[in-house]
């Protein structure tokens, strides 16, 4: 049988695809090598998620004090907080197992798949051809080549979560999203934590945003080393010792490198398939379509920004040109992220120096700080602000915001970016009162707040009066 589409890899843009084809009536083949639903169920986004929650409650016993509660030091059960964590996994992991797909009509092969040429991919049952693939082998952990590394016990985020333990001191390598996001999480659970980080900590992100969230690691309590060179790692009594250049050596109970992803991209030969790849990842035009123009990529493996979110939207792009050859566009300006810290980070579109470099004074930047937002005052939460980056004539060009529930309040900026509203749409829309959403109106509010003194728009309105 020649299939009509062969997907590998059964993450959540694999897994999105299949169920889509599947339902209009396709034949669909899927491949997957380790566990159904890959990284974000398993891994990533929802252990981590999980471990976040629990975090949050512990943290609420100590701080109740502000709300007329008596606070008091949770008792922190470490191996019922790792059973929440894999109680959540199993809540989901009956939407991406293979009873389900293959109840969809969709057949399931657990095993490696290899190309042995562009039409045809060989497994342990057997050799199959398709019509179409769409490669979606998502990423796994970099491990950066630091002297000693391999000789002692090591996290990633893909075994972090078998960690049945409560750390007594906590070294993380890397200052990332996963890196501060788990920081946060053991240290309100009850760890000491250090952050070691190369270079500046969420240096990805907006400074500004980005030192509110690190303001508030340190005053958890974490240790954050940035600009800090690694020189070895190596044993010791505590558990692993981690010297550092210019610094004394830093010394943990457990390790978790946290330092990048890198695509999945070995075993599958992709040479013989004549895809063409490169370190980042398997190298696509603007529709997804790799160099063979019937094999397309998404998700992580696709060299891009490595979220889920993104593996769904590509998932969504490759079904409608590979099945109804409707013209489709990548794009990575509406792309939203969020490292999901307290406060929460939230990011779409260019940050205020990526917009300045590339319009210059034609910018302008707006603020608006969540202490005068009422419903943050209401839940003792003011610490942040929303920053909208407009261009020329309204146009939104990116939005950051740092602040409770960050990555909800963010959403519809995403959908203006998305649809080419302007900064005036913002401003009119109706927000129910009170919530954290009305930033979003206030801050573009703000951005018209000038022309109330403007002279020629001052005489308009004596004329007409």
């Amino acid at each position: 049988m020649i299939y009509d589409l062969a997907i590998i890899g059964a993450g959540s843009g694999g897994l999105s695809v299949a169920a889509a084809a599947t339902q209009f009536g396709r034949r669909v083949i899927l491949f997957e090598k380790g566990k159904m639903g890959g990284d974000c169920l398993n891994y990533g986004c929802i252990p981590s998620k999980a471990l976040i929650a629990a975090a949050k409650q512990a943290h609420a016993f100590r701080t109740a004090g502000k709300y007329g509660i008596s606070a008091v030091e949770p008792l922190v059960d470490f191996k019922k907080v790792h059973a929440y964590v894999q109680s959540v996994i199993a809540a989901i992991e009956p939407n991406d197992s293979v009873e389900r797909f293959e109840k969809l009509g969709v057949k399931v092969v657990l095993s490696e798949a290899r190309f042995l040429d562009a039409k045809t991919v060989e497994t342990s049952e057997g050799v199959f051809a398709s019509k179409r693939f769409v490669i979606a082998t998502g990423s796994r952990a970099a491990v950066p080549p630091i002297p000693g590394l391999t000789s002692v016990p090591y996290f990633t985020n893909e075994t972090i979560f078998e960690n049945t333990k409560l750390p007594k001191h906590f070294v993380i390598i890397g200052g990332g999203a996963i890196g501060v996001e788990l920081a946060q999480a053991y240290r309100r659970l009850g760890s000491d934590v250090t952050i070691v980080e190369a270079f500046e900590p969420l240096a990805k992100d907006d400074p500004e945003l980005a030192s509110i969230v690190l303001d508030s690691l340190r005053s958890d309590g974490i240790k954050i080393l940035a600009h800090t060179a690694i020189k070895s790692i190596s044993k010791s009594k505590s558990g692993i010792a981690v010297e550092i250049e210019g610094h004394d050596r830093v010394e943990g109970s457990h390790l978790l490198v946290a330092t990048g992803r890198v695509a999945n991209v070995d075993g599958l030969n992709l040479e013989a398939a004549g895809i063409a790849y490169t370190s980042k990842g398997i190298t696509v035009d603007k529709r997804l379509r790799s160099s063979q123009r019937h094999i397309y990529a998404i998700g992580d493996v696709a060299g891009g920004f490595q979220f889920t979110h993104v593996a769904n939207y590509h998932a969504g792009l490759v079904i409608r040109n590979a099945l109804f050859r409707l013209p489709v566009r990548n794009r990575a300006d509406i792309i939203p992220h969020v490292t999901f810290t307290d406060p929460e980070l939230a990011q779409v579109g260019l940050t205020e120096a990526e917009a300045l470099k590339q319009f210059g004074s034609s910018v302008r930047v707006v603020r608006w700080p969540f202490r005068e937002n009422d419903r943050a005052q209401a839940e003792g939460k003011t610490a942040g602000l929303i920053k909208a980056v407009i261009g020329k004539r309204g146009k939104i060009l990116g939005v950051g915001i740092v602040g409770g529930r960050a990555g909800e309040v963010i959403q519809p900026w995403v959908l203006a970016m998305s649809e080419g509203l302007k900064i005036g749409s913002i401003a009119s829309m109706v927000a129910p009162y009170p919530t954290l959403g009305d930033i979003n109106r206030r801050v573009a509010v703000n951005y018209f707040s000038g022309l109330a003194t403007n002279p020629w728009l001052r005489r308009v309105i004596r004329l007409l009066s």
